[in-house]
């Protein structure tokens, strides 16, 4: 944790945070996975509606994938990197349901509420230590989320 100091934050902090952020980092990548798997196999009369939208979501996982992992870095941590890890630790699951379009909206839903959660939690973490770096990063993804979030929700007609 040799950043700790430099950055302003206490060394108990970064890796507190940094262990959180692996566990966020984890469940980013199965929801990354699955949704790259609807992507690739939905089927029926939702994919042309579907098939872009997915790509467009999986385009925005792997960009946070790489934020969160640089985030660690940056907190003096080391991000973690085999799906064997990210499968433990991982509150998504990976997803059988990939050609019913209906199904991986509902799965996609599912996975939005797993990381809001996490990234709300570290809102709370990150504010006690003082870390700001990391507040606004989970911050502006919340933001972001929660309009996604609305938009599945309005397909499914909810």
């Amino acid at each position: 944790m040799k950043n700790a100091s430099i950055i302003g934050l206490q060394e108990t902090d970064c890796k507190n945070i940094s262990e959180k952020l692996n566990v966020l980092l984890a469940n980013y990548s199965v929801f990354y996975q699955n949704t790259r798997g609807s992507h690739w196999n939905i089927k029926g009369d939702q994919f042309f509606t579907l098939h872009p939208k997915f790509e467009e979501l999986y385009n925005s996982l792997v960009l946070k994938i790489d934020e969160i992992a640089e985030r660690i870095l940056t907190l003096g941590a080391t991000p973690a990197h085999n799906y064997s890890d990210y499968l433990k630790v991982s509150t998504i699951k990976e997803s059988k349901e990939v050609s019913d379009g209906t199904k991986s909206v509902e799965n996609i839903l599912n996975s939005f509420k797993v990381v809001l959660d996490l990234q709300r939690e570290l809102l709370d973490i990150t504010d006690a230590a003082g870390d700001e770096g990391t507040n606004s990063q989970m911050s502006d993804y919340i933001t972001e989320q929660e309009k996604e979030v609305w938009m599945y929700n309005s397909y499914l007609g909810k």
